[in-house]
């Protein structure tokens, strides 16, 4: 790793370090997405790729790889050896990566779900995928299931906090009938099983979440995205409209019942911008909302309650805590927490100039963040799937971010933050 100083500023607090982890100028390399769960629980180790955008890869691109990066040194290794590595999660107990292998296309194709330790050995296939999957969604009729095939496939996935359940969606139509539903798969490990639990037409960027709770109920939630409005063809690629009032923020149990509201957006001022996250362990969650009356970014948390569909921010017995009250002009984008849900770290958007900020969550629900700290600007572009995306290691103590800065996107880390 490459020492880099000059990203520092007379704002960042003295006894933060910053690295570049990445740095071949030909390949771009990133982070994988701020929620995705791909640290070691002891924070020494962690998963990034190469050959890779912020928002993902390209399923027939031989160069992607997923690598192991050694916090304490900056080592590399790879992990995976197969084109098409797509939604890896590592195991709760950091033995092992999960990931899929994505060899479909539109009603054809397979996916695989596969394993390897973290020294690369015992790569092993836990499920294929090549068949068409049968209904088991709780909507589902008594006499009649209807039967898919997965393509298309969501590049995150989330594993439950006891590891025995790993989720990932895609699209399930048949290449002939626009908007054709988009669904989540959840993979039994230990059974060796996959069942369809949920599906529609509004699931295309389904961001699934597994609460990490490790309470038995709670870790069977799955914190979910729909994004309403936009019109799916039937090759399953995305057309946007524009107006509306924009996706919403939902919880269900991952066998498909127990379906719940977040208390965010669709008020036709306030909107979700499509990032949320569980806040630690907790059964508590964050959100970034737009806001048109006053024009800001904030970070709004909340709770899952029950309540009629599509109604956000008015389901009622909705209960919300805008975190970002007691900063001006908030214009937060992407963020993240520690595991114990007391740290908290944000990039402050490109009306902010692209900087990130560190801050404290409290006990007490009912206020906002507090002792923000200006960390850097981290000089990246926005162009295209150039973000930053910052987020922290689950003890708080260390950040990571990507930036073009370079010329080519690569991945960056900050040392230091348990001290502030």
């Amino acid at each position: 790793m490459i020492s880099r100083p000059d990203l520092l500023d007379k704002r960042s607090p003295e006894g933060i370090e910053v690295f570049q982890l990445t740095d071949d100028p030909a390949l771009p390399s990133c982070h994988i997405y701020m929620e995705a769960q791909i640290f070691t629980p002891d924070s020494r180790y962690f998963v990034l790729h190469r050959s890779a955008h912020a928002h993902g890869s390209d399923k027939d691109d031989p160069r992607h790889v997923y690598q192991l990066c050694d916090v304490e040194t900056g080592a590399l290794a790879p992990l995976t050896v197969e084109t098409g590595a797509t939604g890896p999660s590592l195991s709760p107990d950091g033995k092992y990566l999960y990931y899929f292998v994505n060899e479909t296309k539109v009603n054809d194709g397979r996916l695989t779900l596969k394993r390897v330790r973290l020294d690369g050995t015992e790569r092993e296939t836990i499920v294929v995928v090549d068949a068409p999957l049968t209904d088991r969604s709780a909507l589902a009729p008594v006499m009649h299931k209807a039967r898919f095939r997965p393509s298309r496939i969501y590049p995150l996935s989330t594993i439950s906090s006891d590891g025995e359940r790993i989720i990932i969606s895609g699209f399930l139509g048949d290449g002939r009938h626009a908007h054709a539903p988009w669904g989540m798969m959840v993979f039994d490990i230990p059974r060796v099983t996959v069942a369809l639990t949920h599906y529609g037409p509004s699931w295309q960027n389904l961001h699934p979440q597994y609460c990490r709770s490790l309470d038995a109920e709670a870790s069977h939630d799955v914190l979910i995205q729909e994004n309403h409005e936009n019109f799916i063809d039937a090759q399953g690629i995305e057309h946007i409209s524009h107006g509306g009032l924009g996706a919403d923020i939902h919880v269900l149990r991952d066998d498909g019942t127990n379906f719940r509201n977040m208390p965010w957006g669709r008020d036709g001022n306030e909107f979700c911008q499509g990032h949320q996250c569980w806040i630690g362990r907790s059964t508590r969650a964050v959100t970034s909302t737009m806001t048109v009356q006053p024009p800001e970014w904030q970070l709004i948390a909340g709770r899952a309650v029950p309540g009629v569909w599509h109604v956000g921010r008015h389901t009622p017995g909705g209960e919300r805590t805008d975190l970002t009250r007691d900063f001006p002009n908030p214009q937060f984008w992407h963020f993240a927490t520690d595991i114990a849900g007391k740290r908290f770290i944000a990039d402050g958007g490109q009306a902010e100039g692209g900087c990130l900020y560190y801050a404290h969550i409290p006990d007490d629900e009912d206020r906002p963040l507090y002792n923000f700290t200006y960390l850097l600007t981290p000089r990246t572009s926005f162009d295209g799937p150039a973000h930053m995306h910052p987020f922290i290691s689950p003890d708080g103590a260390t950040g990571f971010f990507n930036s073009d800065e370079s010329g080519t996107l690569q991945a960056y880390m900050i040392r230091g933050l348990a001290r502030l």
